[in-house]
């Protein structure tokens, strides 16, 4: 199967895919490993996210200019993000839009991530400064969409996700909603019968 599709990409190249992960995750986190077996066709491209949204923001900006992503698909935060990469093709899945409210996650102190980083770091710290410019990015995230983002992006929702409830939020402005049964975090079974598809059948 995946020589048919690798065959009906343009001019025999590999699509290619940015993957933006979730809070205090990584690249290494599982559904990067996922969707490079489940999408043989696709080059998947997957970085470390820079904890300072005043950071983050234009890195990933500038990471996707220069990769030219097919796609780009963001989980949790990394949906949040992934909403402002103007001008591509977007999946958000369950994505976090409101991370300066969520105490719980988003708290002052040193935090370990959850998977290794290419720099090797464990740890990570937040700040009163990282939130602030978590809330001041929030405020604007939404701004400028144009009639052609509306057609170009798609929100993934589970129906037991108890720690993020971005519906709402984004079909204030996006329409195209898929819901999934699941919970915050995807399992191999949702990326292989839901996401996979989805990918393919916006990007063939």
């Amino acid at each position: 199967m995946g020589e048919d599709y690798k065959a009906a990409t343009r001019d025999g190249h590999d699509l290619k895919l940015v993957y933006l992960h979730g809070f205090g995750s990584s690249a290494a986190s599982g559904t990067v490993k996922t969707l490079k077996e489940l999408l043989p066709e696709f080059d998947v491209v997957a970085p470390d996210i820079p904890v300072d949204p005043a950071e983050a923001l234009p890195f990933l900006r500038r990471l996707c200019m220069n990769e030219v992503p097919d796609v780009i698909v963001g989980t949790s935060m990394g949906g949040m993000y992934t909403q402002q990469m103007r001008g591509y093709k977007r999946i958000c899945v369950n994505p976090a839009f409101e991370m300066s409210k969520k105490s719980k996650v988003l708290r002052i102190g040193t935090h370990e991530y959850f998977k290794p980083r290419k720099d090797d770091a464990t740890h990570f710290e937040i700040t009163a400064e990282i939130i602030r410019h978590h809330a001041e990015m929030e405020e604007c995230q939404f701004d400028g969409i144009t009639d052609e983002d509306r057609e170009q992006v798609w929100g993934l929702f589970a129906d037991n996700d108890r720690q993020v409830d971005g519906e709402a939020v984004f079909r204030e402005h996006y329409n195209q909603v898929v819901h999934f049964h699941g919970e915050h975090r995807m399992d191999e079974d949702v990326i292989r019968k839901v996401l996979v598809p989805l990918i393919r059948e916006i990007c063939m």
